[in-house]
């Protein structure tokens, strides 16, 4: 079965370009290394009436706007080792800066994923 990185980010209104930027760089790079699809979705109906919301899962503060993104990967082990190739690419090695990061990075959340059903 797949596997799956997936995470939920919060962005500044005001960097979501540059945030845009970074991420095409970003699937670039986990594409060619192997990554079979890398997705960022900037919200649009979040507020639903059932469930928990994605703004009362995320809190995003005044200006900030919820990013749920996700890489594909074949297995596990192929997702360990796109990683470590794309870890070691140096188009990514900019990208590490916590002063340029446009998004508070101790706000992200995201973890590997099995996928359970494929239809």
């Amino acid at each position: 079965m797949s596997y799956i990185d997936g995470f939920v980010l919060l962005v500044p209104r005001s960097k979501v370009k540059a945030y845009a930027a970074m991420a095409k760089i970003a699937g670039k790079v986990w594409r060619e290394h192997g990554a079979l699809d890398y997705r960022e979705c900037i919200q649009d109906d979040v507020n639903m009436k059932f469930g928990r919301p994605f703004p009362k899962l995320a809190k995003p503060k005044k200006g900030e706007v919820i990013f749920f993104s996700y890489i594909l990967y074949s297995s596990r082990a192929h997702r360990d080792r796109v990683n470590k190739k794309v870890m070691a690419d140096p188009r990514m090695q900019g990208m590490g800066d916590m002063a340029s990061m446009p998004f508070d990075i101790k706000r992200l959340s995201f973890g590997g994923f099995k996928v359970l059903v494929e239809a």
